[in-house]
This record gives C-alpha cells, structure tokens and sequence, in this order.
C-alpha cells in the first residue's frame, strides 16, 4: 500500500480519511480517488475526527461559563493555543497566539495592527500568495525580490534592495514554501538579514507546516521568526482554524480591527478597556472545535516525526520528476532535476503542450479520478513569471481581451504532495497523462463561461448520490412533513 516508503509512515495512510475511497468515472467505472491536490487542503486526520467526536458531547461555550461543558471547553481552547505554539517552538509565555479562520486572516490581522508609517517599507517577493501580498498594499510602499529562471529566490536582489532603502525595511514577509513550484524558503537567512537592518520578518508558512519542521527560535537569535501564520486544512485538520503567532507587543497597544463579545474588559459609554492577549484579538465567539483539531494535528504531526515526512515527500518527488519528464508535450515548472528536491516539497506545476490547463484538469478527474488544481493558484505575477510571458493586464484577467476569456487564461496544473501518497499515486497519474498526450480520453469537453472551468458535454454529475444539504433531513422534519407530529 505504500511501497518505497522506508520511514515507516505505511500506518499514517490507514490514519487519513476517506481514502481509497471508489467513485464513480466518466465511463461508469469505479476507481479509488487519486487526492493529489494536497497544496489546497488536505484530508484530515482518523486522529484529528476522534478527538473531534470525542470532544462535541462535552462542547459549550468558552471562558465565564459555570458549567462542566464550559470549563471543560475553555480548557480545551486555552490548551490548544500552548499546543500549536509548542508546534512552532514558540514559547506560550512570551508569544501571542491567536486563533484566526485561516492564513488569509493572520495576514491581514497582521497587517491591521503592524505599525507601520509612510516612510516604512514591507520587503515581499515575486513568489508570494495574493494573501500574502494584497493586505501589506496601501499600508506601506511594496517593493519584491525577484526569482532566478528556475523559480527560486534570488537572494541576491533581496541584498540588493536592502541595500537600496536600508533601515527604510520595517517588514520583510515570505512564504515558507511557494504553493506553486514548493520551493522552500531560507526563513532563518532571511531573518538574519532583516533584523541586521532593525526589521522583522513574517513568514507564512500555509504551504510548509504539514511538510517541514519550524522553529521559530528564541527571541535573542539574529534568525528568530517574529511572526509565523498558517492554516489547519493545509495540515489535516479541516475545520475551519488559522492561527498567528509573533510578538506580544504588537498586539497589546491599540484597538484591535474586529471588536465586540470577548474582545473588552470594561465597556462604559464613551470608555473602553481592551481584554489581554489573546482574547482581544478574538472577538467573538470561537471556532473551539477548529481551535482543539488544529492542536491534534499539530500533536500527530509531531508524533510522526516531520523529517520522515520530509523525507517521504522528497522521494515522491523525485519519482514524480523521473516519471513526468517522459510524457509527450509535457513542461515542467521550477526545479526539474530530480536530484535536487531537497529544498522543496512535493508541489509540481505542469502544462501539456496545446492542451489548456483547466482541461487536462478535467479529464484527470472526470476520467482518471485524480485530484489535481488549475490555473494560477492566487500567485498570477509568479506564474505569469514561470510562463515567461508578461504580467497579464486587469483586462485580460476580467475577460475584455478577447483572445483571454475565463477558460484560456494563462495558468498551469498542479500536483502537490502529502504524507499519505504513494508511487502509486504517480503511477495512475503519469499513465493518465499518457493518455490525454494521445488523445485517448472520452469525453467531449467544453468550458463553463462563468468559471472557465471545463465539463464533459452531456455529462449527468452523480454527486447528489454522496452529499448533499438538500437531500439531508432529521427524522422530526420528516414526521412533520408527513403530517405525523
């Protein structure tokens, strides 16, 4: 079930759910789901589902409740912001935890509350996710280091402008591994070299945390990670939970963006007094759950023991490169030799020559029951970069540019990697790949206008038949339709 793996994680894919699970294809066959779109989120944990079914009886509100549920949750909660910070090496004590809905969230509660002035400067790279791009826009002059042809960062041009606007830098801000080639980030470099120059440095390690141990080292250290944000459904927990962790000081002066419940000690008509850390920052009422399966996740992930993950996925990877490289019309993107996948996780963009990307998508899943993205993974500058073409304007990404409706703008397709893969895996996708090269594929495809994505003419969804809110209904609703109550 999972061969070639020698680090012993052949048990942790019998720990993931719904896998191997058989769906139907275009052609009425049933096969098992090939999930290899791991960089969007990933299945969650049998460990994270337990602890989850195992926590809902006893599930109440949190902090200045008197009942058992309440105290056991609040318990719970608090416990599961000592739980992902220890996750990161941060110290509870000294470090604020905050509970967010995702890495979209802490960046921009980060960057709400950073204090930054017209004169500052945020460092970023070419490389960056849209969330970690558009929140620091319009609250200080951007400027970002280019990449090498391959992709990677040219560290070079981040010397280059830190030399250029110097103690200017009051952030610098990058991902831990890029969501569209995996490279992964010299963070602690990074850092050194920003706080040689008085900045801090945030790193949002989304696309990093399920595959590659962090330390965010003691606050002394020239390489300690002043902030760090990431999100449980990238690291099998998917209930809806992001997390930011990073200095106290920035959050305890100064109102927080979201006020209300929880957010306030006292409240008077024209005064108020702001609650601690981190509830000032948590206003509202609490994703508990969320909070308490991202803490079992980040608990099992590091009773695995991350470097056998990491070293797991770098073997993948370089099978993956060894097998893809053959297929006819293929162009891999970033890093293509097999030899070097040590500074990067199992992310994998592609293009088959002629083909749109949003259609070789398609006919993966429809017909080869694979998992895979499209298009430009909210990192158009970066992949418009790979492409070696220009950025496209606004108006060729609105669709007024006729030759670049939704369907042919540009993009790629994705594989990303998890734990639980397998040469397998690979397998069953190059030998679809093969296929769609040829032309051996059955469907007749065409693009949904509003999406661009592409459908198979005639084409009759059987999803209702596995889930649907529609067709869900409580043995009392159904009485009281029946006229029974």
């Amino acid at each position: 079930m999972f061969s070639g793996s020698p680090y012993g994680l052949s048990h942790w894919r019998e720990r993931i759910a719904g896998l191997d699970e058989k769906l139907p294809l275009l052609d009425g066959r049933f096969a098992p789901y090939t999930n290899l779109d791991n960089a969007a989120s990933t299945p969650p944990f049998l460990e994270v589902l337990e602890a989850v079914q195992r926590f809902l009886p006893y599930y109440s509100s949190v902090h200045r409740g008197t009942g058992l549920k309440s105290r056991l949750s609040t318990a719970a909660y608090d416990d599961a912001h000592d739980a992902v910070a220890r996750f990161v090496g941060a110290d509870p004590a000294r470090s604020a935890v905050i509970f967010v809905k995702n890495t979209t969230e802490a960046l921009n509660k980060l960057a709400f509350r950073y204090p930054l002035t017209p004169r500052n400067v945020v460092l970023s790279t070419v490389m960056e996710h849209h969330s970690n791009d558009l929140p620091w826009r319009g609250r200080a002059e951007m400027v970002r280091a280019k990449t090498a042809p391959d992709g990677r960062l040219d560290e070079e041009d981040v010397d280059r402008l830190i030399d250029q606007y110097g103690d200017r830098i009051a952030l610098m801000t990058v991902s831990g591994a890029s969501n569209v080639t995996g490279f992964v980030q010299p963070v602690h470099r990074l850092a050194r070299k920003a706080h040689a120059i008085g900045a801090r440095i945030v790193v949002d390690a989304a696309q990093l945390a399920a595959h590659r141990r962090i330390d965010v080292k003691p606050d002394a250290s020239p390489e300690h990670l002043d902030y760090v944000v990431l999100s449980a459904h990238k690291m099998y927990a998917p209930f809806g939970t992001g997390v930011l962790i990073g200095r106290r000081d920035t959050f305890e002066h100064g109102p927080p963006e979201h006020r209300g419940g929880g957010t306030v000690d006292i409240v008077t008509p024209t005064e108020v007094s702001w609650a601690g850390l981190p509830d000032r920052e948590e206003a509202g009422s609490p994703n508990v759950v969320g909070a308490v399966a991202m803490a079992v996740a980040a608990h099992t992930l590091m009773h695995i023991d991350i470097d056998s993950v990491a070293r797991h996925e770098q073997m993948l990877t370089t099978y993956a490169l060894e097998q893809l490289r053959p297929v006819p019309g293929i162009t891999l993107y970033g890093e293509t030799c097999a030899a070097r996948t040590d500074d990067r996780v199992g992310v994998i963009p592609f293009n088959l020559h002629s083909r749109p990307h949003g259609l070789v998508a398609a006919i993966l899943g429809y017909e080869g029951g694979i998992g895979v993205r499209s298009g430009c993974f909210c990192a158009q500058s970066y992949v418009a970069r790979l492409l070696g073409r220009e950025p496209p304007t606004p108006a060729d990404w609105q669709g007024e540019n006729p030759r670049l409706t939704r369907s042919t703008r540009p993009g790629m397709v994705r594989v990303s990697l998890g734990l639980y893969n397998t040469r397998e895996d690979i397998d069953v996708l190059v030998t679809m790949l093969n296929r769609i090269a040829a032309g051996d594929y059955r469907g007749r495809y065409e693009p949904v206008p509003e999406t661009g994505e592409y459908r198979p003419v005639g084409f009759e969804d059987p999803m209702p038949g596995y889930f649907s809110l529609s067709a869900l209904e409580s043995p009392f609703a159904a009485k009281a339709r029946r006229g029974a109550l």
